[in-house]
């Protein structure tokens, strides 16, 4: 059986984190989790990141970065701020609507993202798209995520979120085996029609085929916990869930 190592997306602790960032990851490693997913810095150097990862021994899972922050000149700011903290994937987390007001914009999309992949690749570094509930709302009768991933090359991560993409309606965890070898970090969310602050393992989600599929055909690298809604304290739900995945044999 494949061993994937599971990180947190740390917009699951964000206030923790606007309060004391250092002590939120100090926190988070003591859990058990083997590594992070950013989404913000929280005005820290990249050094000082790096310092700390390496000191609570936590692995870099990637970023959730804004696509203007990998267009002309900031794409190389980027990769050298993600150089240094050890991340080799650069994930958008969204897409603003004039790159996805109509199926020609999300083609056109796909090209940008597939010039960034191209640039990134001498660095040893990998875009990637996150979803949200758009991308499988149809669009001229076709569905946007099939259509920019039919069009985005192998080397463009598809980070499937597996809560989000059933609030839209979609068994998104088919796309895993759709585009094989692209899942290369994977968003463990769940989700439940009866309440919004389910946790890993209390809703609807069919984690035993996701596994099967991320751990043969989607090559996936690492698991990433995101939870954004909550019943009890974000740092006590980000703790259940990574001990519900535990008991999976995660």
């Amino acid at each position: 059986m494949v061993k994937i190592p599971i990180a947190l997306q740390l917009f699951s602790v964000r206030d923790d984190c606007t309060k004391d960032f250092p002590g939120t990851l100090e926190k988070v490693a003591e859990m058990g989790y083997d590594g992070v997913e950013f989404a913000g810095y929280y005005d820290l150097q990249a050094e000082t990141i790096r310092n700390l990862l390496d000191d609570l021994n936590l692995g870099v899972a990637g970023c959730h970065t804004g696509l203007d922050s990998l267009l002309d000149d900031q794409l190389q700011k980027t990769v050298e701020f993600n150089q240094i903290i050890g991340n080799h994937f650069l994930i958008v987390p969204g897409l603003a609507e004039k790159y996805t007001n109509s199926i020609a914009a999300w083609k056109n999309t796909a090209s940008r993202f597939n010039e960034i992949a191209n640039k990134l690749a001498e660095f040893d570094m990998y875009i990637g798209y996150h979803n949200h509930t758009r991308e499988f709302k149809p669009v001229e009768k076709q569905v946007p995520w099939e259509v920019f991933f039919d069009h985005l090359s192998p080397q463009v991560i598809m980070q499937l979120d597996t809560g989000n993409a059933l609030h839209g309606g979609c068994d998104g965890i088919q796309y895993i085996e759709k585009y094989p070898g692209r899942a290369r970090t994977v968003h463990l969310k769940e989700y439940s029609e009866s309440y919004d602050t389910a946790l890993i393992g209390e809703g609807v989600v069919d984690w035993k085929r996701l596994f099967r599929l991320c751990e043969s055909v989607g090559k996936t690298e690492w698991y990433i916990v995101e939870q954004e809604n909550y019943s009890m304290p974000p740092m006590d739900c980000v703790r259940k869930c990574l001990e519900n995945l535990r008991a999976m044999g995660k």
